[in-house]
């Protein structure tokens, strides 16, 4: 079991949007979070990237217990897990202007501490991956939409995540380029074993995930 959560309690003031949730995910699954907006999926994949704390609940990720039982959240190690073992990808690439898509991805690399060369070349290679080898050298600029995507999801990958959240990743991309995304997902689970969970209200997206779990106010239905 990659991921792990148990009676995931979230409220906002006197909104409870988090009404009890479990979760699990395997590893080298791709799972797609379903419903309509305000049903606490953005919420939801916060906490499984670390990114909020829960009230209430317990998770777990690749092994390690980061909310619940005798552990409190801890930013400074909060941050160094979420490096390390998990991966973003988001609506928008937010790639950084003024770097090349080869350091866009090295980036996560070098904020881990791994030596120059070492993230160079897993770089390179993950760009490969992605289709993208010929385009290193180029700024986000530069690029089109869906290639901005790709180098996203390389940088996303570049510490060899033990899960990639995507939070609508399609989004903003025409119909052709989605599909193109869509196939890459699961070249990458094929390739890589890479488990991805996905926040979508793209149905074409969610019908080809090995699964789709449904939100509705808070729980899963």
């Amino acid at each position: 079991m990659i991921v792990k959560a148990q009676k995931i309690h979230k409220s906002f003031g006197s909104l409870e949007v988090l009404k009890g949730v479990d979760f699990e995910v395997e590893k080298g699954e791709v799972l797609a979070i379903v419903g309509a907006s305000g049903a606490g999926k953005s919420t939801l994949l916060q906490i499984l990237g670390t990114l909020s704390t829960p009230d209430e609940g317990t998770l777990e990720i690749d092994g390690s217990t980061i909310f619940g039982g005798s552990r409190k959240a801890d930013e400074a190690a909060l941050c160094e897990f979420r490096g390390k073992h998990i991966g973003f990808v988001f609506q928008a690439h937010h790639l950084l202007p003024e770097f090349t898509a080869l350091e866009n991805v090295m980036i996560p690399a070098l904020i881990a501490g791994r030596s120059r060369k070492d993230a160079q070349d897993e770089a390179q290679a993950l760009l490969a991956e992605v289709g993208l080898s010929e385009r290193a050298g180029h700024k986000p600029s530069e690029l089109s939409g869906g290639e901005a995507q790709r180098v996203a999801i390389a940088r996303a990958l570049v510490n060899k995540p033990a899960v990639v959240f995507a939070d609508e990743p399609t989004g903003n991309l025409d119909s052709a380029t989605k599909q193109e995304i869509h196939r890459l997902f699961f070249d990458l689970r094929d390739r890589l074993g890479q488990t991805i969970i996905v926040v979508t209200h793209d149905p074409e997206l969610a019908a080809l995930c090995d699964r789709t779990l449904t939100m509705k106010d808070g729980r899963f239905v």
